[in-house]
């Protein structure tokens, strides 16, 4: 986890140096065991919210302006949204890799909070109509996709304001190379404080994919993902495994 956390925030500082902490190690305790660390400068991090067109300008310039190593989609390791893992190993393809990332992330909520007969319909619809419908156009009929640096992870309480710059920050990530909408799919969880005048603003950099019309259709594909290992995460909230369901049935609705 540790190690997963300095890779991703090295990734985003060699690009963008003033957008976050300075990785500076990681490793594990000698002595005690069990006990790991991830080391980087100190920054006083107001936590406001970030002004929506400077914060949009950095997220533009570290998507546009990351190179994948490989060219294709992943990262060079496993990266962790909290405790869990998430799938990164490298694909040719987007729709190939946002599959098996969020099969892995379904295997993770099934295995913390038990099987849901339900799953036994909207899973198969899920993985059978509705990704290829709305990621494939994505990369067919002539279009294709920049494997671009997302920081993974990107809601309200992982940014804030530099206390001596005033720019904005972001930490805690888990990165990989990806299609740069999907970073916001952690904006559409009602938790989350990146409303649409972020989106506005980001946009204004960065035009929305082709094809336009199933931007919102994506987006809440990938809003499915993170609620997903969310409920992974917290097993204990009730209402989490609900949303996972409710995610389903929408997107199965309109695109399947």
């Amino acid at each position: 986890m540790v190690e997963s956390e300095y890779e991703s925030m090295r990734a985003i500082y060699e690009i963008l140096p003033d957008f976050v902490p300075k990785p500076i190690s990681y490793g594990a305790y000698e002595t005690v065991p069990n006990t790991h660390f991830f080391l980087c400068e100190f920054r006083d991090i107001v936590s406001d919210m970030p002004d929506p067109h400077i914060l949009a300008e950095s997220l533009a310039k570290m998507h546009q302006q990351s190179k994948s190593p490989t060219g294709k989609f992943g990262f060079h390791m496993s990266t962790y949204s909290g405790n869990l893992p998430q799938g990164t190993e490298w694909s040719d393809s987007w729709e190939d890799l946002f599959t098996r990332n969020l099969r892995i992330a379904l295997d993770l909520e099934i295995k913390a909070r038990g099987y849901d007969p339900e799953f036994d319909i909207l899973i198969p619809i899920i993985f059978d109509k509705v990704i290829p419908r709305l990621l494939r156009p994505l990369e067919s009929d002539g279009r294709s996709l920049k494997p671009s640096l997302v920081h993974g992870d990107l809601w309200y309480a992982n940014s804030g304001i530099d206390g001596i710059t005033g720019k904005p920050l972001i930490f805690d990530a888990c990165c990989f190379y990806a299609h740069n909408e999907y970073e916001f799919g952690q904006w559409r969880p009602i938790c989350n404080k990146f409303g649409e005048e972020y989106l506005q603003a980001y946009h204004h950099y960065v035009k929305k994919s082709d094809p336009e019309e199933d931007y919102e259709g994506r987006l809440d594909l990938y809003k499915l993902r993170f609620n997903t290992h969310v409920s992974a995460l917290f097993p204990q909230n009730l209402t989490l495994r609900e949303q996972v369901l409710g995610d389903m049935r929408d997107l199965i609705q309109r695109y399947a």
